[in-house]
Protein backbone atom coordinates (compact mmCIF):
# COMPACT_ATOMS: atom_id res chain seq x y z
CA UNK A 1 0.00 0.00 0.00
CA UNK A 2 2.73 2.56 1.10
CA UNK A 3 4.18 1.53 -2.61
CA UNK A 4 1.28 2.16 -4.48
CA UNK A 5 0.33 5.30 -2.63
CA UNK A 6 4.07 6.67 -3.70
CA UNK A 7 3.56 5.66 -7.14
CA UNK A 8 0.13 7.25 -7.12
CA UNK A 9 1.37 10.83 -6.09
CA UNK A 10 4.63 10.37 -8.95
CA UNK A 11 2.41 9.24 -11.74
CA UNK A 12 0.04 12.37 -10.69
CA UNK A 13 2.62 14.59 -10.80
CA UNK A 14 4.25 13.36 -14.04
CA UNK A 15 0.83 13.70 -15.36
CA UNK A 16 -0.32 16.88 -14.45
CA UNK A 17 3.01 18.80 -14.66
CA UNK A 18 3.78 17.12 -18.13
CA UNK A 19 0.82 16.39 -20.01
CA UNK A 20 -1.95 17.72 -18.24
CA UNK A 21 -3.86 14.38 -18.85
CA UNK A 22 -6.22 12.29 -16.71
CA UNK A 23 -5.58 10.01 -19.87
CA UNK A 24 -1.86 9.51 -19.24
CA UNK A 25 -2.27 8.59 -15.57
CA UNK A 26 -4.13 5.64 -16.63
CA UNK A 27 -1.34 5.22 -19.39
CA UNK A 28 1.37 5.28 -17.30
CA UNK A 29 -0.35 2.76 -14.22
CA UNK A 30 1.67 -0.81 -15.57
CA UNK A 31 4.87 0.76 -14.71
CA UNK A 32 3.74 0.64 -11.26
CA UNK A 33 5.09 -3.12 -11.41
CA UNK A 34 8.68 -1.87 -12.57
CA UNK A 35 8.74 1.06 -9.43
CA UNK A 36 7.45 -1.98 -7.16
CA UNK A 37 10.04 -4.19 -8.35
CA UNK A 38 12.89 -1.44 -7.86
CA UNK A 39 11.39 -0.16 -4.08
CA UNK A 40 11.30 -3.72 -3.07
CA UNK A 41 14.87 -3.88 -3.52
CA UNK A 42 15.29 -1.38 -1.67
CA UNK A 43 13.82 -2.85 1.22
CA UNK A 44 15.35 -5.80 0.68
CA UNK A 45 18.95 -4.05 0.88
CA UNK A 46 18.51 -2.42 3.82
CA UNK A 47 17.02 -5.06 5.48
CA UNK A 48 19.72 -7.50 4.54
CA UNK A 49 21.96 -5.19 5.65
CA UNK A 50 20.47 -5.27 9.00
CA UNK A 51 20.71 -8.88 9.31
CA UNK A 52 24.18 -8.88 9.20
CA UNK A 53 24.38 -6.24 11.51
CA UNK A 54 22.58 -7.92 14.05
CA UNK A 55 23.98 -11.49 12.66
CA UNK A 56 27.83 -10.03 13.51
CA UNK A 57 26.62 -8.75 16.95
CA UNK A 58 25.05 -12.48 17.91
CA UNK A 59 28.43 -14.89 16.60
CA UNK A 60 30.54 -11.85 18.38
CA UNK A 61 28.82 -13.30 21.53
CA UNK A 62 28.61 -16.97 20.79
CA UNK A 63 32.46 -16.51 19.66
CA UNK A 64 32.91 -15.00 23.39
CA UNK A 65 30.89 -17.63 24.93
CA UNK A 66 33.26 -20.42 22.73
CA UNK A 67 36.37 -18.80 24.69
CA UNK A 68 34.78 -19.20 27.70
CA UNK A 69 34.74 -22.86 27.54
CA UNK A 70 31.49 -23.21 25.72
CA UNK A 71 30.45 -25.79 23.27
CA UNK A 72 29.47 -24.73 20.20
CA UNK A 73 25.68 -25.47 20.24
CA UNK A 74 25.59 -24.23 23.98
CA UNK A 75 27.25 -21.02 22.90
CA UNK A 76 24.69 -20.13 20.56
CA UNK A 77 22.39 -20.75 23.58
CA UNK A 78 24.21 -18.53 25.89
CA UNK A 79 24.72 -15.80 23.71
CA UNK A 80 20.85 -15.41 23.49
CA UNK A 81 21.03 -13.99 26.89
CA UNK A 82 22.88 -11.19 26.33
CA UNK A 83 21.29 -10.77 22.54
CA UNK A 84 18.23 -9.79 24.79
CA UNK A 85 19.67 -6.96 26.12
CA UNK A 86 20.08 -5.44 22.73
CA UNK A 87 17.89 -6.42 20.55
CA UNK A 88 13.59 -6.83 20.97
CA UNK A 89 12.31 -10.62 20.93
CA UNK A 90 10.80 -9.80 17.19
CA UNK A 91 14.18 -9.17 15.67
CA UNK A 92 15.62 -11.67 12.94
CA UNK A 93 18.47 -12.39 15.42
CA UNK A 94 16.83 -13.33 18.27
CA UNK A 95 13.92 -14.93 16.45
CA UNK A 96 16.76 -17.25 14.50
CA UNK A 97 18.77 -18.08 17.65
CA UNK A 98 16.05 -18.90 19.48
CA UNK A 99 14.87 -21.44 16.56
CA UNK A 100 18.60 -22.93 16.01
CA UNK A 101 18.65 -23.69 19.84
CA UNK A 102 15.16 -25.66 19.87
CA UNK A 103 16.08 -27.00 16.31
CA UNK A 104 19.80 -28.32 18.51
CA UNK A 105 17.78 -29.43 21.40
CA UNK A 106 15.84 -32.15 19.05
CA UNK A 107 19.57 -33.64 17.56
CA UNK A 108 20.33 -30.99 14.61
CA UNK A 109 23.69 -30.33 13.62
CA UNK A 110 24.26 -26.82 14.16
CA UNK A 111 26.24 -26.35 10.72
CA UNK A 112 23.21 -27.53 9.02
CA UNK A 113 21.05 -24.92 10.99
CA UNK A 114 23.46 -21.83 9.88
CA UNK A 115 23.40 -23.22 5.63
CA UNK A 116 19.61 -23.13 6.18
CA UNK A 117 19.74 -19.39 7.78
CA UNK A 118 21.97 -18.28 5.21
CA UNK A 119 20.09 -19.82 2.51
CA UNK A 120 16.51 -18.45 4.08
CA UNK A 121 17.88 -14.98 4.70
CA UNK A 122 19.69 -14.97 1.77
CA UNK A 123 22.95 -13.47 3.38
CA UNK A 124 26.28 -15.58 2.23
CA UNK A 125 27.96 -14.50 5.35
CA UNK A 126 26.09 -17.12 6.89
CA UNK A 127 25.73 -19.63 4.34
CA UNK A 128 29.53 -19.18 4.53
CA UNK A 129 29.71 -19.66 8.01
CA UNK A 130 28.11 -23.23 8.10
CA UNK A 131 30.18 -24.25 5.75
CA UNK A 132 33.05 -23.62 6.85
CA UNK A 133 32.00 -25.13 10.68
CA UNK A 134 31.07 -28.30 8.59
CA UNK A 135 34.56 -28.30 7.51
CA UNK A 136 35.97 -27.60 10.23
CA UNK A 137 34.25 -30.37 13.23
CA UNK A 138 35.09 -32.78 10.03
CA UNK A 139 38.38 -31.90 10.58
CA UNK A 140 39.26 -30.32 13.85
CA UNK A 141 39.90 -27.28 13.24
CA UNK A 142 39.86 -24.33 15.81
CA UNK A 143 36.10 -23.13 15.77
CA UNK A 144 37.34 -20.03 17.96
CA UNK A 145 39.86 -18.79 15.24
CA UNK A 146 37.39 -19.54 12.87
CA UNK A 147 34.73 -17.18 14.43
CA UNK A 148 37.39 -14.22 14.95
CA UNK A 149 38.12 -15.09 11.04
CA UNK A 150 34.58 -14.39 9.81
CA UNK A 151 33.90 -11.91 12.52
CA UNK A 152 36.87 -9.76 11.07
CA UNK A 153 35.74 -10.22 8.10
CA UNK A 154 31.71 -9.10 8.12
CA UNK A 155 33.33 -5.96 10.60
CA UNK A 156 35.93 -4.93 8.01
CA UNK A 157 33.34 -4.90 4.96
CA UNK A 158 30.45 -2.74 7.35
CA UNK A 159 33.11 -0.35 8.05
CA UNK A 160 34.06 -0.38 4.48
CA UNK A 161 30.46 0.04 3.68
CA UNK A 162 29.95 3.03 6.10
CA UNK A 163 32.75 4.84 4.85
CA UNK A 164 31.29 4.52 1.13
CA UNK A 165 27.92 5.75 2.75
CA UNK A 166 29.32 8.59 4.64
CA UNK A 167 31.68 9.84 1.90
CA UNK A 168 28.50 9.51 -0.57
CA UNK A 169 25.72 11.17 1.96
CA UNK A 170 26.20 14.54 0.32
CA UNK A 171 25.79 13.45 -3.36
CA UNK A 172 23.14 11.26 -2.31
CA UNK A 173 21.63 14.29 -1.09
CA UNK A 174 22.39 16.63 -3.80
CA UNK A 175 21.26 13.85 -6.52
CA UNK A 176 18.33 13.99 -4.59
CA UNK A 177 17.49 18.01 -4.96
CA UNK A 178 18.72 18.03 -8.81
CA UNK A 179 15.96 15.08 -9.08
CA UNK A 180 13.20 17.47 -7.59
CA UNK A 181 14.00 20.79 -9.12
CA UNK A 182 12.90 20.03 -12.56
CA UNK A 183 9.60 18.84 -11.03
CA UNK A 184 9.38 21.68 -8.65
CA UNK A 185 10.28 24.72 -11.38
CA UNK A 186 7.70 23.14 -13.11
CA UNK A 187 5.33 23.41 -10.90
CA UNK A 188 5.83 26.75 -9.80
CA UNK A 189 5.48 27.84 -13.20
CA UNK A 190 1.98 25.66 -13.53
CA UNK A 191 0.44 26.94 -10.07
CA UNK A 192 1.65 31.20 -10.77
CA UNK A 193 1.84 31.35 -14.52
CA UNK A 194 -0.27 28.76 -15.95
CA UNK A 195 -0.44 30.64 -19.33
CA UNK A 196 3.06 30.08 -20.05
CA UNK A 197 2.45 26.34 -20.74
CA UNK A 198 -0.78 26.35 -22.11
CA UNK A 199 0.96 26.15 -25.63
CA UNK A 200 2.23 22.89 -24.43
CA UNK A 201 -0.76 20.79 -23.77
CA UNK A 202 -3.34 19.68 -26.36
CA UNK A 203 -1.57 19.93 -29.81
CA UNK A 204 0.79 17.28 -30.86
CA UNK A 205 4.28 19.47 -31.08
CA UNK A 206 3.80 20.41 -27.20
CA UNK A 207 3.08 17.03 -26.39
CA UNK A 208 5.61 15.84 -28.39
CA UNK A 209 8.91 18.43 -26.89
CA UNK A 210 6.79 17.65 -23.30
CA UNK A 211 7.70 13.86 -23.98
CA UNK A 212 11.11 14.56 -24.64
CA UNK A 213 11.30 16.34 -21.90
CA UNK A 214 10.18 13.65 -19.49
CA UNK A 215 12.23 10.76 -21.32
CA UNK A 216 15.53 12.68 -20.85
CA UNK A 217 14.43 13.77 -16.94
CA UNK A 218 13.45 10.38 -16.22
CA UNK A 219 16.93 8.98 -17.81
CA UNK A 220 18.85 11.50 -15.93
CA UNK A 221 17.64 10.52 -12.68
CA UNK A 222 18.01 6.59 -13.38
CA UNK A 223 21.94 7.66 -14.45
CA UNK A 224 22.05 9.69 -11.08
CA UNK A 225 21.01 6.58 -9.12
CA UNK A 226 23.26 4.36 -10.74
CA UNK A 227 26.16 6.43 -10.39
CA UNK A 228 25.84 6.44 -6.66
CA UNK A 229 24.91 3.12 -5.85
CA UNK A 230 28.29 1.34 -4.55
CA UNK A 231 28.25 -2.47 -3.80
CA UNK A 232 30.41 -3.72 -1.49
Amino acid sequence: MQCALLYACLDGAVSYLFFNSLLVFFLLSPGFWLFQKEYRASLKKKRAERMRKEFLDGIQMTAASLQAGYSLENAFRESQKELKKIYPPDSFIMKEFQLLSAQVAMNRNVEELLSDMGKRSGIDDIKSLGEIVETAKRSGGDLIMIFRNTISCMRQRQETLAEIETCLAGKVMEQNVMSLVPILILAYVRLTSPEFLESMYGNITGITVMICCFVVYLAAVLWGRSIIQIEV
